[in-house]
């Protein structure tokens, strides 16, 4: 099994929460794991990426050649668009539909989903908005996660784990909270795949 991903948005975000909460799950069905990422400033809005390599063979670089994603996963549309060239043919685009709107010239949206809808196997979801229906808008990214957990080859219990590691300091809420966007983002997936050709 080898699955390349790579997550973007800019900071705030929370990309790099949905990273560790794969890497922890991977890790704990002993798979290896490389991560690289790249840190924008979060109070203006800036770039944060990562590229998160799974495999149950040594990998021997952290970053994945343009053309070989098997997925885009992106917070926010524009940003998932700029990560086109490194996705596979047959690769997915799962994206946050809400956009970060931090520049004047920001593009008109319908042509960005018009973009992403070109591609076969895309989720184009409001995950904010799922997310605030389970309590708060912070945890869209985990909306994004748990649409994304069906395309990968880890188990829902590890992944829950991974997530109430993550946010167990501030509380059982929290925690709750998490879990049940997860959950939705999972079952956006499921009501999807009769549309959407399997990675």
């Amino acid at each position: 099994m080898k699955k390349d991903l790579i997550l973007a948005g800019v900071g705030g975000q929370g990309i790099l929460s949905i990273a560790s909460v794969i890497g922890r799950a991977a890790l704990s069905q002993h798979l290896h794991v490389k991560q690289s990422e790249v840190h924008g400033m979060s109070q203006r809005g800036g770039e944060v990426q990562a590229h998160l390599r799974l495999s149950t063979a040594p990998v021997d670089s952290d970053l994945i050649p343009e053309g070989k994603a098997d997925i885009i996963v992106g917070m926010e549309p524009l940003e998932t668009l700029r990560y086109l060239p490194y996705l596979k043919n047959d690769g997915w685009l799962v994206t946050n539909s809400k956009p970060y709107v931090n520049i004047d010239q920001y593009p008109d949206l319908d042509l960005i989903y018009d973009k992403i809808r070109e591609f076969p196997n895309h989720l184009l979801l409001d995950t904010e908005e799922m997310a605030r229906k389970c309590g708060s808008a912070k945890a869209s990214n985990m909306v994004l996660l748990g649409a994304l957990s069906g395309l990968l080859e880890l188990k829902k219990g590890t992944l829950e784990k991974a997530i109430e590691h993550l946010f167990h300091k501030k509380g059982e809420r929290v925690v709750a909270i998490n879990l049940d966007a997860f959950a939705q983002g999972q079952n956006a997936l499921a009501a999807s795949e009769a549309h959407i050709s399997p990675l």
